[in-house]
């Protein structure tokens, strides 16, 4: 991930959900001196206030550009992020992988911004995964990164032609206090993010989903005021 000294600035794809961890991502990498061009998906989500907390973290972070790309995987379902007919669980984080799991999310997310890195330019993809404070997700776990870069780098133009492209998760290895405190140091405002499974309209968090109860513990274990907005 070192960038050389002189010359012009690496370009980067950064996946911005909305959430914390996506915006530490997007802050970190401009910090190390990528040029970010950040990609949001609209994919039926429940939790659709996160798009706007990203249009407008992506313009206060300095991002060089941002798109939303609508994908409605709500016709599969299959989970409870998808399918208003399954619930988001609010009895505490359980142990195996949730229902808040959506299938094949991240694959997707990631095939999408490497079709617009080939277009770019760009030879590095940023997403915002994490695999130790997380809700059992198999797709946020390191070797699938590997993997998926593995991948990328047979199945595209610009890796037989030697641009070869990284698929970087800068948190992937850190606890969720990490991630909090590495979100103050960058200047990110965490009250800005949208992690909650089912935020109200106006994007505040519910207090009592998966996503939320992580976010809240990881606050507590870092020492630092929650300032996320309650409904």
């Amino acid at each position: 991930m070192s960038i050389p000294a002189c010359g012009e600035a690496p370009k980067a794809v950064v996946l911005l959900s909305g959430g914390l961890d996506s915006a530490t991502t997007l802050a970190w990498a401009l910090r190390e001196g990528y040029t970010c061009h950040c990609l949001s998906v609209d994919y039926g989500q429940r939790h659709r206030a996160e798009l706007s907390a990203a249009s407008v973290l992506a313009g206060q972070l300095g991002a060089t550009s941002h798109k939303v790309v609508r994908l409605d995987l709500s016709v599969f379902g299959g989970s409870a992020l998808t399918d208003a007919s399954v619930a988001v669980p609010t009895d505490g984080v359980k142990a195996g992988i949730p229902v808040t799991y959506v299938p094949a999310r991240n694959t997707i997310l990631l095939s999408l911004a490497l079709g617009w890195a080939e277009v770019l330019g760009a030879q590095h993809i940023f997403v915002g995964a994490n695999a130790v404070d997380y809700s059992g997700y198999p797709d946020c776990r390191p070797e699938y990164l590997r993997a998926f870069g593995a991948m990328a780098n047979l199945a595209t133009k610009a890796a037989i032609e030697g641009r070869r492209i990284e698929v970087l998760g800068p948190l992937v290895s850190l606890s969720k206090a990490e991630i909090v405190k590495l979100a103050i140091e960058l200047g990110v405002e965490p009250a800005q993010t949208v992690t909650c499974y089912q935020p109200d309209a106006e994007g505040r968090a519910c207090g009592v989903c998966d996503a939320c109860r992580i976010r809240r513990a990881g606050f507590e274990a870092a020492g630092l005021t929650d300032s996320t907005r309650y409904r």
